[in-house]
């Protein structure tokens, strides 16, 4: 009965299972069929919106920044060179590399025995050449009386000679008195003729004397010339650069003693393209004064001076490209000749100009703005400047507008976006870390040992330093020149 039972109830399990599979069969059929009966529809499409940042281009006056690199230069630069040759005999506290000197002072001397004794010797030769116009003067003198004197001895043969002529016409006279009479004054003119050569050549004499004279005192001034170019002098205020004379040591005429650097006369060249060039030349072809600013990075702190462009170069240069430009610096504490630095010229402002980003604009000059709907739309634009992450643009289709501030492939005209405006927020301070002691120390001792950097400067950096929170970028300059 147990063995009956038990299949009874397997034979009702198993019928149970089967109803149910054929009932879940006849469900996935009709499902089935219900799904391919049903008629296909294609999806909605939707339109992609892309988020954009956007600026608005507002027109204005700029003035564009013509940035190149150049080298700082003297512009009054002196090669003090031995006028005269002999032994350093006295050389001052000053004279070395970097003695800052002053005009007139004394650098050195050299031994003056020898100038001294020429001088000398030009004053004796002064004093005969003065004894031999005084003698000359007084021979002139002498034969001038004695000219006269024939002179008057002539008229009297003459006034004798008359005399006999008169006695003999009325007959109480001889041909014989007339004659010797005639004789005696035909030898007076000739005495008179030979007082008057004596005369001529006492003036020359004079003459030549004078000119000895001159001469003599032209030879003292060459000795007196010679003796004061023993002593060397500085002829105005300036620096020492590249000295090489020590006391004791035997000079020759004409030797490099030093340069000599006018700090106050400083100048900075640099080189522009032609393009470049043309941008700051007036109407009438010549340069303008345009504002020039040069940049020397010391030790993290940036070096400025003001100047202004003064001259060009004349020619190209062999090899090379451009134009080499000239500007005078007015004030420029801390440079030295020979210095790299930046400079940046004011160029002429530029009217109605838009200043967008760099990534607006595309290789064939057109930018994205928004239009109706706000759908991009493709505006050609003139690139008057390129201004570093900026350009100076200029297009009337573009006032007011709002335009894309980066390109990039997934946006073209027609795009719809969604335009992100820039907010009035206030400008980011910059960034302030906190310094370890240990890290500090190192940074200050880093500074006090430059000795490149100017005291100024110097003790900007310090006190910077020594507050709580310094600006990062500083921190980051600082440690990049440390190797850290």
């Amino acid at each position: 009965m147990r063995f009956l039972r038990q299949s009874l109830m397997g034979l009702v399990l198993a019928a149970l299972s089967l109803g149910l599979l054929a009932y879940a069969a006849q469900i996935v059929g009709g499902a089935v069929q219900d799904r391919m009966s049903r008629e296909q529809t294609a999806p909605v499409a939707r339109e992609r919106v892309f988020a954009v940042g956007v600026v608005r281009a507002v027109p204005g006056t700029e003035t564009p920044v013509l940035e190149s690199f150049g080298e700082v230069r003297s512009r009054r630069t002196l090669e003090l060179r031995a006028a005269a040759s002999g032994r350093v005999i006295e050389l001052s506290d000053v004279f070395e590399d970097g003695g800052a000197v002053q005009a007139g002072q004394v650098l050195l001397r050299i031994d003056p025995a020898n100038a001294e004794a020429d001088r000398a010797r030009a004053e004796a030769d002064l004093l005969d050449a003065e004894a031999e116009v005084r003698d000359a003067e007084r021979g002139l003198t002498l034969a001038r009386d004695e000219e006269r004197a024939a002179q008057d001895q002539a008229d009297l043969r003459e006034r004798a000679f008359a005399r006999q002529r008169d006695l003999a016409a009325r007959g109480v006279g001889t041909a014989a008195a007339v004659e010797d009479a005639e004789l005696a004054a035909a030898s007076a003119r000739q005495s008179v003729l030979s007082r008057r050569l004596a005369v001529a050549q006492a003036e020359a004499r004079v003459d030549q004397a004078q000119t000895q004279l001159v001469r003599s005192q032209i030879a003292l001034n060459d000795m007196q010339r010679m003796l004061e170019d023993t002593t060397v002098t500085a002829p105005f205020d300036g620096t020492l650069s590249a000295t090489n004379v020590v006391q004791g040591r035997l000079i020759s005429a004409n030797e490099k003693l030093a340069d000599l650097i006018d700090p106050g006369a400083r100048e900075v060249s640099f080189r522009v393209s032609t393009a470049q060039y043309s941008r700051i030349l007036s109407r009438e072809g010549d340069l303008i004064d345009a504002p020039v600013t040069a940049i020397l990075d010391v030790s993290g702190v940036d070096l400025s001076a003001r100047g202004v462009i003064s001259r060009a170069s004349a020619g190209v240069g062999e090899t090379q490209t451009g134009r080499l430009v000239f500007a005078r610096l007015d004030a420029a504490p801390g440079f030295k000749p020979g210095d790299f630095v930046t400079v940046q010229v004011e160029e002429p402002p530029l009217e109605q100009v838009v200043r967008l980003p760099a990534s607006a604009i595309d290789a064939q000059g057109t930018v994205l703005v928004l239009g109706a709907e706000d759908r991009l739309e493709a505006v050609e634009v003139q690139l008057m400047r390129r201004q570093g992450d900026d350009v100076l643009v200029r297009g009337a289709d573009i006032v007011g507008r709002d335009v894309v501030e980066a390109r990039s492939p997934l946006l073209g005209a027609g795009i719809r976006v969604r335009p992100l405006r820039p907010t009035d927020a206030a400008p980011a301070e910059p960034e302030m870390v906190e310094l370890t002691e240990e890290r500090r120390a190192r940074l200050v001792a880093f500074v006090e040992a430059n000795q490149r950097m100017p005291a100024e400067a110097k003790a900007r950096v310090l006190a910077r330093l020594s507050e709580a929170r310094v600006p990062a970028g500083m921190v980051a300059r600082l440690e990049s020149r440390m190797g850290g």
